[in-house]
């Protein structure tokens, strides 16, 4: 059987902005990623820039899934978790180019949360991720 991403959305519905609200992935082997935050092979955060902290973090999950021999088209979930939605908010258009140029126009299913802190104290987001590779 050949690999499947499919994307889970009722006809009916409004088309997403940036995610899926589900995906069907079969069959494979099932990546599950640790959250990443912003920071380099030394676990130094180089920026307090809410994009750049976001643009770093995704290249981090895209270093682990080749690991694995995996790619960004084999996300199926991502879970952020931000310290301040409104920044989220305000970068929308920064995260967008940075999401694009690191992942592409890939669009698993997303869930974000706003929460009182992360790991590390300069970090501004953090990013859980599942992936499926045939």
């Amino acid at each position: 059987m050949a690999d499947i991403h499919q994307p889970l959305h009722p006809s009916h519905w409004r088309r997403p902005k940036g995610y899926a609200n589900g995906i069907a992935a079969s069959p494979g082997r099932t990546l599950f990623l640790g959250g990443q935050v912003g920071w380099n092979a030394e676990q130094e955060i180089e920026s307090d820039d809410f994009v750049r902290q976001v643009e770093r973090t995704l290249r981090n999950i895209v270093e682990i899934l080749a690991e694995a021999g995996a790619g960004p088209e084999h996300l199926v979930r991502l879970t952020w978790f931000v310290t301040d939605k409104r920044e989220y908010l305000d970068s929308l258009p920064g995260i967008g180019a940075a999401y694009r140029e690191v992942i592409g126009r890939h669009y698993p299913a997303m869930s974000l949360f706003q929460v009182v802190g992360l790991v590390d104290d300069r970090a501004k987001v953090e990013i859980e991720a599942t992936a499926v590779v045939p």
